[in-house]
């Protein structure tokens, strides 16, 4: 059965082809993964941007989104499916993985490039709307036109390059994430930050004057100054990050992390100055 399946891929001409591919953006690299039976890393402009398992949509290479998935599983949603808003498509791993874990869930990806868009259609088998629909636009400007109150999950990882366009780090944006955000949803972003954690600290500043409940995760490494790296920042209106299982899954990854709660993250950004869109 499992020969019979790698020859209809094999044979499937909508398939992921590995190859460099025009975009609107620049170039996107679509890369083989030689370790998994079916598995693929995008580079955008030859920046790793996302890595997907076609057979298992469970499974996460990247580390930091292992975080976030564990974030959400371990945080309470009210009402029976989710409904999330990711800022930053991609290859739509994450969304894959909610789609998996949570049955029935409501999912948009906003995605600036359209011809990358397209493409991600073209090559996995994502779900289809109004399981996941991919809106092709400029993360802050679709996320202002939201109707209040209407996701419990709101993503944010885009990157321009090696950073987060500025617009989309803001206290006004964030008060535009929160706008959208029913009670209790909870918006976790991606920061990529060098060992001085300056963006970290000032991210988690902003997001901490917006929310009232905040979260940081990230390795030891990464939050001792001691290397380039990821910190995921989340905030909401009730407490999150609690759950002691949070901490036993983050510690037993394969790139252990730590889960810094409120208290923590207002010590880290203490002193820091807001990101606001007047610098």
């Amino acid at each position: 059965m499992a020969k019979k399946k790698q020859q209809q891929k094999q044979q499937d001409p909508g398939g992921p082809v590995a190859g460099i591919y025009d975009i609107d953006t620049g170039t996107c690299e679509l890369v083989r993964d030689t370790l998994t039976a079916d598995g693929w890393t995008i580079e955008i402009n030859g920046v790793p941007s996302s890595h997907i398992d076609v057979d298992d949509p469970t499974q996460l290479d990247f580390e930091y989104m292992r975080w976030m998935a564990g974030l959400v599983r371990h945080h309470v949603f009210p009402g029976a499916r989710l409904r999330a808003l990711h800022l930053g498509g991609g290859a739509c791993t994450l969304a894959r993985y909610f789609d998996a874990t949570y049955p029935d869930s409501r999912q948009v990806v906003v995605e600036l490039d359209g011809a990358l868009a397209a493409l991600v259609r073209e090559w996995f088998d994502l779900p289809r709307a109004p399981l996941l629909r991919i809106r092709v636009g400029e993360a802050r400007a679709v996320t202002e036109t939201l109707t209040e109150d209407s996701r419990d999950l709101v993503v944010r990882d885009v990157f321009a390059g090696a950073v987060t366009p500025p617009a989309l780090a803001t206290a006004e944006f964030t008060e535009h994430v929160r706008r959208v955000l029913a009670p209790g949803g909870i918006y976790v972003v991606n920061c990529g930050d060098t060992r001085d954690l300056t963006l970290a600290k000032r991210e988690s500043a902003t997001i901490g004057s917006v929310f009232p409940h905040t979260v940081i995760i990230a390795d030891p490494a990464m939050l001792k100054g001691r290397r380039y790296g990821n910190v995921v920042i989340a905030g909401s209106d009730i407490p999150l990050g609690q759950d002691p299982g949070l901490a036993r899954e983050l510690l037993g990854g394969a790139v252990p992390a730590q889960v810094w709660l409120d208290e923590q993250v207002r010590t880290f950004a203490r002193g820091q100055k807001i990101l606001t869109d007047i610098p």
